[in-house]
């Protein structure tokens, strides 16, 4: 029985044109997420068997691929939920006084976010995520599905930089696509995951 589901979109294919097409959408969540879906599924069951057999062997490349696959799968889940045909704006409440403490105010937090995003050498993605060791909000590049990610951060807001998700509409011009993005945020998302993140702990590590 498969471990890991695609979900489905929270809207249309077309709802979040003409910021992002509805081919994009279709071929980024139909084609691109199942991949990552049935890749971290894959995974987990050459590790059973490694495990009945043991055989461990493969051990190596099987974690590798989980890690790779599952990434794909938890930041497109997160991403597709940080977009919203009715977004765009500004943060509000808590969220906006804790950019503005973090950040010195939602505008320096945007260019923060386009320079990072726009900045990716190769594939990976921009991400707004609450550091629960720090208790705050730090903005990072992700590499790949997998890589740099600090531990003990949990994602508020995630921008896939890979070219499949932009390349149909935006070409190589990747700062018009970022630009776009500022258009659909979903920032009633982005709040949710900000409240729900600092109810969580880092355990016993301390600053």
């Amino acid at each position: 029985m498969a471990i890991y589901t695609l979900p489905d979109l929270p809207y249309d294919y077309s709802a979040l044109e003409p910021h992002i097409s509805g081919k994009i959408m279709e071929l980024h969540h139909d084609k691109h997420h199942k991949a990552y879906v049935d890749g971290a599924n894959k995974a987990l069951e050459g590790l059973a068997a490694a495990r009945d057999a043991d055989d461990f062997g493969a051990v190596n490349k099987l974690e590798k691929d989980l890690a790779f696959n599952l990434g794909g799968h938890t930041n497109h889940t997160v991403f597709w939920n940080n977009l919203s045909p009715d977004g765009g704006g500004a943060p509000e409440g808590e969220l906006a006084a804790a950019v503005d403490e973090f950040f010195g105010g939602f505008e320096k937090f945007k260019s923060h976010f386009t320079q990072n995003a726009t900045g990716i050498q190769g594939s990976g993605w921009s991400v707004l995520a609450w550091d629960s060791i720090g208790e705050r909000l730090n903005v990072f590049q992700l590499f790949d599905q997998q890589s740099n990610v600090p531990v003990g951060t949990n994602p508020i807001l995630m921008l896939d930089m890979w070219e499949h998700a932009f390349y149909l509409d935006y070409l190589n011009v990747k700062a018009e696509y970022v630009k776009a993005f500022w258009n659909i945020v979903n920032w009633q998302d982005a709040t949710a995951r900000f409240e729900a993140a600092r109810t969580q702990t880092a355990g016993l590590i301390t600053r």
